[in-house]
């Protein structure tokens, strides 16, 4: 006979971890970021209906790194829904492809060697150029089933070697989760390597916390995090510590940025960029051109700009704080890296 637990016995429930009531004071309403910031009450934004389906998302923590009273700060660029959103010059939803490579639920395998996996649809920012604003995330999560067909598809191919947690963001879950997919990574045996594509700890740094470390890193694949930082300013001590103690674990740390009119098209911006990475441990990794989906068209910075901003940048820093400037091309068996 299984005894009863005695009365009172249960374990208590675990606290929620701070990163997590951090992120439940996000904001959401365009006239309270406008208040915070200083801002007139009037500054044109898209209309609420149209907003509906992306709406405002942008943690505090951001916030507090936004310039008061300056409608062209690039933080919060990034996050105001503009009125340009509504051009209809773009009509792409699925603007790199990744539905028309999809194995299984979730499952993107649209490079030779590595797989993407559609880890959760939540973030904590809405980027308002983010490529995949319009994704079916309700049919495309990876996670479904405790994550089986998605451990089965990857289990059945020795072709590859990379697992890539992107989402949305992947750091969204919780440690518990995450740790139980890594495991079942790690048990597959032609796998080497485990990358995290996420934006949380740069608009959340409590997130690396040691319910974090706890797991990401100690297994035996070699694990790299991709942050995305577009900005100089979005690096501050916070983020500057946080990424010590990813560097600690022994994690590779790089990132991408996405270049964004008015926010960071100058060489002054990207050099800025690039030298505050370094000095917080994060190596240049690549410099996107703009997805074209719908509703970010006004971000757009046209290739030959691009070009000529990289020649400036490459004729001003070291090689190795010089991003590759590429474009990802639905179809093609890489991305495109861009010749300048």
């Amino acid at each position: 006979m299984i005894p009863r637990p005695l009365a009172g016995s249960e374990p208590a429930p675990r606290a929620a971890p701070r990163w997590q009531h951090r992120l439940r004071e996000s904001l959401s309403d365009p006239a309270e970021l406008l208040a915070l910031l200083g801002l007139d009450p009037a500054l044109p934004t898209l209309q609420a209906g149209l907003a509906a389906g992306f709406p405002l998302r942008v943690t505090r923590s951001y916030v507090a790194r936004m310039r008061r009273g300056d409608p062209r700060d690039p933080l919060f660029l990034q996050v105001w829904p503009r009125p340009d959103e509504a051009s209809g010059e773009i009509t792409r939803l699925d603007a790199v492809g990744d539905l028309q490579v999809s194995r299984e639920a979730g499952v993107i395998h649209k490079y030779q060697g590595r797989v993407l996996l559609i880890a959760t649809g939540a973030c904590a920012i809405h980027c308002r150029y983010c490529f995949r604003r319009h994704f079916p995330y309700s049919e495309q999560l990876a996670a479904r089933g405790q994550w089986r067909a998605a451990l089965e598809t990857i289990a059945s191919d020795p072709a590859i070697e990379e697992v890539i947690l992107s989402g949305g963001d992947p750091l969204s879950l919780s440690d518990d989760k995450l740790a139980e997919l890594a495991q079942s990574l790690e048990a597959i045996p032609h796998l080497r390597r485990l990358r995290l594509h996420t934006r949380q700890p740069v608009v959340l740094p409590e997130r690396v916390d040691e319910g974090l470390l706890s797991w990401l890193g100690r297994g035996r694949l070699a694990t790299s995090v991709v942050l995305h930082i577009n900005h100089a300013q979005e690096i501050d001590e916070d983020l500057a510590a946080a990424c010590g103690r990813l560097r600690a674990q022994g994690i590779t740390l790089l990132n991408q940025a996405v270049l964004l009119a008015g926010i960071n098209d100058s060489t002054d911006a990207l050099a800025a960029l690039s030298a505050r990475l370094f000095e917080v441990g994060v190596l240049p990794y690549y410099l996107h051109l703009l997805d074209r989906v719908q509703g970010v068209g006004h971000f757009e910075v046209d290739e030959r700009r691009a070009t000529g901003l990289m020649r400036e940048l490459a004729a001003r820093l070291p090689g190795y704080l010089v991003p590759r400037l590429a474009r990802e091309v639905s179809g093609e068996p890489a991305k495109r890296w861009i010749a300048w």
